[in-house]
């Protein structure tokens, strides 16, 4: 059963690792900063992930253990719920530039999950200020003593995630080194570190392709997946065994599944629209999601920050809320506070509740409005993008217009912003 530690004093590795506890998925969810919390994940799982990972946790402040709520709010051990039968598999992942932080903190966390991953790949400024993620990328004899340091200690295996270099083969070299080191899986993301935000630019398969031919272990593909159908487009061009969504996943956490009927994607006996092929996929009522995912967290005992929350609901109800800058406005204004929000029954979050449950009733009368029409007769192609925009009542990508070159290229400037970043796309 995917998920679940065999019982074995033999530590498995590699595609044995990847087949007989991880069940060979091909849809995984990133780690992602206050987005990937234990909710998330049920959520996710519902709708076809088949692998996700935690949000990135900093191994020095978990190793301290010196502020008690950060254990608390990164991986809640005490309820039982994080790394339990609901939350596998699951991977944990770690952000470190020391071996000992890093290898005391994964020893905490060994028991919860089926593996450890190091981060490498975070290109934010606060990774650059905390000196991990991939502005460790040019440090290999630390990378490679952290991962062998995991590899040699843990009784589950190390994989690490890591962005391309510029060139095809110093990113093949870094990704054998990452194997010597013993990683067991490597999640390649197609974009180098100044790929980020409105530079992110499109990921590069190819390079992704020249790794996976370049080593043993599997290979994750993360990048370019907006739509169901990109999957396949993406495993086709790389020969990765699985993808990895982020954002994707984060606007529509049903990425991962195909339409439920013929009624919501192309068929043979409707005429083919610019549209058509990239509508193969499940785009649920957004306003449905939700909901859904508030009654996940309300029925929890492990706490979701407020943070999470509106984070999440944000970018579900993004299409819908820009029809209604009034319901956007009035979502914005709640604030929970941690002693609400830790009071039995969920009732902090209703002022949530009350704002999805108008903006579904306003969406039932466009919806009516709408009656009649195909989806893809409701669904033009944006001429910035290239890519269809859906009716506002669906959950569906947010794709941003490509950066001119040679701007995406360029390293981006210092940013002073706050709030949830996403690591990885």
């Amino acid at each position: 059963m995917p998920g679940i530690t065999l019982n074995s004093s033999k530590k498995l590795g590699g595609y044995e690792f990847f087949e007989k506890v991880l069940g060979s998925p091909k849809f995984i969810v990133a780690p992602m900063v206050d987005q990937s919390e234990l909710a998330w994940r049920k959520l996710s799982r519902r709708y076809g992930a088949q692998v996700v990972y935690t949000p990135m946790i900093n191994a020095k402040m978990y190793a301290e253990g010196t502020r008690k709520p950060y254990r608390e709010q990164n991986f809640d051990t005490i309820h039982g719920e994080e790394g339990g039968p609901e939350d596998r598999p699951l991977i944990v992942q770690f952000c470190a530039n020391n071996v000992d932080h890093l290898l005391t903190s994964a020893k905490l966390l060994e028991p919860y999950c089926d593996a450890v991953d190091i981060n490498l790949g975070c290109p934010q400024d606060i990774a650059r200020r905390g000196h991990y993620g991939s502005y460790l990328q040019d440090e290999w004899d630390l990378i490679y003593e952290m991962i062998n340091s995991l590899h040699k200690n843990l009784s589950i295996p190390v994989t690490a995630k890591f962005r391309v270099f510029p060139t095809v083969e110093k990113t093949v070299e870094y990704a054998k080194m990452l194997e010597r080191a013993g990683a067991q899986i490597l999640t390649c993301h197609g974009r180098t570190r100044e790929q980020r935000g409105h530079r992110s630019g499109l990921a590069d398969w190819e390079k992704i392709r020249a790794v996976k031919e370049a080593v043993s272990v599997p290979v994750i593909a993360n990048g370019n997946i907006l739509f169901y159908g990109d999957i396949e487009r993406c495993l086709a061009a790389t020969g990765a065994d699985a993808v990895m969504s982020a954002e994707g996943n984060l606007y529509n956490p049903a990425i991962f599944m195909p339409a439920p009927s013929p009624s919501m994607a192309s068929t043979s006996s409707s005429p083919s629209t610019p549209a058509s092929m990239y509508l193969t996929g499940y785009h649920p009522r957004n306003t449905s999601l939700a909901l859904e995912y508030l009654s996940i967290v309300k029925s929890q005992k492990t706490l979701t920050t407020p943070s999470a929350v509106k984070g999440h609901l944000f970018k579900l109800l993004r299409p819908a809320l820009a029809k209604y800058p009034d319901l956007r406005e009035r979502l914005g204004r709640i604030r929970v506070e941690r002693a609400e929000r830790d009071k039995d029954g969920g009732s902090a979050w209703e002022p949530y509740e009350e704002v999805i449950l108008e903006l579904h009733s306003r969406l039932e009368v466009d919806i009516e409005a709408a009656k009649g029409k195909t989806l893809e007769e409701l669904s033009p192609i944006d001429p910035a993008t290239g890519f269809p925009v859906l009716p506002h009542w669906l959950a569906q990508p947010y794709v941003r217009p490509l950066p001119a070159e040679p701007d995406a290229a360029k390293p981006p400037q210092e940013s002073t912003k706050s709030g949830v970043e996403v690591i990885g796309q």
